[in-house]
């Protein structure tokens, strides 16, 4: 049985050791608030997204903004407090079940259910749609289709979700490189990205018809990029859903590209996207995510087909040696 040498002092460190072992205590329990307090803040910016696009589209709010357009925001500020909340919980060394758990549930809010509500008030309000549950003269199958497709989106971020929970080994960096599946933030800011291109030409065409003295109302005239960018959402935001679910591997850009030492193109390539989005920040914002959202589908096609391509040599040569025989 081995015994500590005493020494004389020994007695009167015992009380500062144990006072500086509850006090370190005390700072680690202090540190796991601060990912709990981003990761509500991801889930409260989802509802102030839902809040806004509830509201009118007249109502005065700063800038002359639209409350689709503050909504979006909200969702890419959502985006932001998710990715803090993880950074933060790794530096604190305070990841546990619980959070995970209610990240899960925040991102159930902010890019689930607030993009689908955005798409169904961008598309169904203006007209005055209310599929199902209004009279014949207000209820129409396009209505319908993108109250489905909304719901649908709905379901796939639950599964989406529930599928990473139950198949990630741990919050270490090395287990998040990439994604099977397209990520539930990469879908939402899809679909918010889509809101606002089209808000920004909403403007620029209330703009133009104010200019030309001709009467607002639901019998102005549409431009077609006011309705190609509101097809083209309902359509991103089926396709999203479609890759949540999936199992095409998505990269994680802040994971790979942003850590460590990378080539000098990769500098390049991220210079040139920050000029874009700051010369032209609607379409390349949108650019960006519906690049990224078909990124995995393209590499799985490019795939198939060069695999394809190889097998196909590789068979004729074979059918060249034999004849060959």
């Amino acid at each position: 049985m081995a015994y500590r040498a005493w020494h004389p002092d020994s007695e009167q460190r015992r009380p500062a050791q144990r006072s500086l072992l509850r006090r370190g205590g005390a700072a680690r329990r202090t540190a796991a608030v601060l990912p709990t307090l981003l990761t509500l803040g991801n889930g409260l910016s989802g509802f102030m997204a839902i809040f806004l696009a509830s509201r009118p589209a007249d109502a005065p709010l700063p800038f002359n903004w639209t409350p689709l357009t503050f909504a979006a925001l909200f969702i890419f500020l959502g985006m932001i407090f998710d990715g803090l909340d993880g950074m933060a919980a790794r530096l604190t060394r305070s990841t546990s079940d619980l959070g995970g758990q209610l990240d899960s549930m925040s991102d159930m809010v902010t890019f689930g259910v607030a993009p689908a509500f955005l798409a169904v008030q961008l598309v169904l309000v203006p007209s005055s749609l209310t599929p199902f549950f209004a009279t014949t003269s207000a209820d129409n199958y396009f209505g319908r289709f993108v109250l489905v497709v909304a719901m649908i989106y709905v379901a796939c971020t639950a599964l989406r979700l529930a599928r990473f929970n139950v198949e990630t080994k741990s919050a270490e960096i090395t287990d998040h490189l990439s994604f099977k599946g397209l990520p539930s933030p990469g879908a939402a800011g899809t679909v918010a990205s889509m809101v606002l291109l089209h808000e920004h030409y909403l403007v620029s065409h209330v703009r133009r018809l104010a200019a030309q003295g001709m009467p607002l109302g639901p019998d102005a005239p549409m431009s077609w990029s006011l309705f190609l960018t509101a097809m083209g959402m309902v359509a991103v935001m089926l396709l999203a859903a479609m890759a949540m679910v999936s199992r095409l591997r998505y990269i994680h850009v802040t994971n790979r590209y942003m850590r460590g030492r990378r080539p000098f193109r990769s500098i390049v390539a991220l210079v040139v996207c920050l000029l874009l989005v700051s010369t032209f920040p609607q379409q390349a914002v949108a650019g960006v995510f519906v690049l990224y959202a078909l990124s995995a589908p393209c590499v799985w096609l490019w795939h198939v087909l060069t695999g394809r391509r190889r097998r196909g040599l590789a068979q004729a040569a074979t059918d060249h040696r034999r004849a060959n025989l």
